[in-house]
């Protein structure tokens, strides 16, 4: 694929997970810090279709433009570890693991440890472990939940982008 052409995609797959990241704002959350995590969708996809770097780019991005956008500075140190150590797991087991995890299976390991991330920011911007144990059990059901919906939204659309390209409407 051409450079220019690329970069044409991580601007629109960046700017669809933007997009996913605001309009989530506007459902009330699943418990206190919960959230369907809909711009992974775009990251599973990135994955998918390029490759780890790209799919960690649109992440860092989305992480900083998200927060400034429509939410707050701190935000940005919550978003952005969540969502480093959520893409780089969900990598390792995309690229490497892919025979072992179903993409539902990838999803759910990237809700959690995009929990976890968010997490490990509140325990120590707080200076106590204690949140860690208070909101853990909660946001590990919701994880389970959440990533298994988004895997399910992701698995069909990359389906879809699979027929397309097999027929030559995708190059």
């Amino acid at each position: 694929m051409k450079k220019s052409r690329k970069l044409v995609f991580m601007a629109l797959f960046t700017s669809q997970a933007l997009v996913l990241h605001y309009f989530e704002n506007f459902f009330p959350p699943l418990a206190p810090g919960a959230k369907l995590g809909l711009a992974n969708i775009v990251t599973i996809i990135t994955l998918h279709l390029f490759g780890f770097w790209e799919g960690m780019a649109v992440v860092v991005v989305r992480s900083i433009l998200g927060p400034i956008l429509g939410g707050s500075p701190t935000g940005i140190l919550y978003s952005l570890t969540g969502g480093v150590l959520s893409c780089i797991i969900m990598a390792v087991l995309y690229l490497h693991f892919r025979e072992y995890f179903s993409l539902l299976g990838i999803s759910v390991a990237g809700a959690v440890f995009h929990n976890v991330g968010q997490l490990l920011t509140a325990s120590l911007l707080y200076g106590t472990i204690g949140i860690l144990f208070t909101y853990m059990p909660l946001l590990m059901l919701s994880s389970v939940i959440t990533g298994n919906f988004i895997g399910l939204v992701a698995k069909y659309i990359i389906r879809f982008l699979n027929k397309k390209a097999a027929h030559g409407y995708v190059s």
